[in-house]
């Protein structure tokens, strides 16, 4: 019977990216989820850079031994100093930057969520890190987590840059001067969804919204 109280009491609901919690049909806590690496563009630029890798280093390889190792292009009669070993440290680059990238999002860096807890009045951030080594000597992915009490925040800030390299962020603004973004510095988000964000997430912490726009 008290459970049935308590199930009744608190409705569940699923949002695109998080989920909602109402007590007799109040936002109690809020939950939005971040995407973190594993993006569309990533992997499209993983696959480019690694092919163009391959490529290149190929490319080295056959001006080296005056033997043609691709099927579309003869670069073995290139001589190998400079051209080749110019196209064996470009094609190197290019691999191992797609590593990294594939380690980026095997790994899901920067994936997290934000919660706002209105009846403890605590925000509650968890982000996923890079991996480490413990002190027992293994390798494991470090995952961040902060808390922030109501008391602590100043406001909500919407900083929107134009211009060549555009970017849109949210931050939460403390009284000790942190600023602690909210969303991903590396993703466009449409500036109408990002807003309307901003506004819900500046009424349930009864906080000011701070637009900051630099053109």
């Amino acid at each position: 019977m008290k459970n049935s109280i308590i199930s009744n009491m608190y409705n569940y609901q699923k949002i695109e990216k998080g989920y909602i919690i109402e007590k007799n049909k109040i936002v109690v806590t809020y939950c939005e989820s971040l995407d973190g690496a594993k993006r569309l563009t990533n992997y499209l630029w993983m696959i480019l850079l690694f092919l163009f890798g391959i490529g290149f280093f190929l490319a080295g390889i056959s001006s080296y031994y005056h033997k043609n190792f691709l099927p579309f292009q003869t670069f073995s009669n290139i001589e190998f100093i400079p051209q080749g070993i110019l196209l064996l440290f470009y094609g190197t680059a290019a691999f191992l930057l797609s590593c990294f990238i594939y380690s980026l999002i095997s790994w899901d860096i920067g994936s997290g969520t934000n919660i706002y807890d209105l009846e403890s009045s605590v925000v509650r951030l968890s982000r996923r890190g890079f991996p480490s080594f413990d002190t027992n000597l293994r390798f494991k992915q470090k995952n961040i987590y902060l808390v922030y009490p109501f008391s602590e925040i100043i406001n909500i800030e919407l900083n929107i840059v134009d211009g060549i390299n555009p970017t849109r962020i949210l931050y939460l603004n403390l009284k000790d001067g942190r600023r602690i973004p909210l969303t991903p510095s590396n993703q466009l988000t449409d500036l109408a969804v990002l807003e309307k964000r901003a506004i819900f997430i500046t009424k349930l912490l009864k906080s000011d919204l701070k637009l900051n726009n630099n053109q």
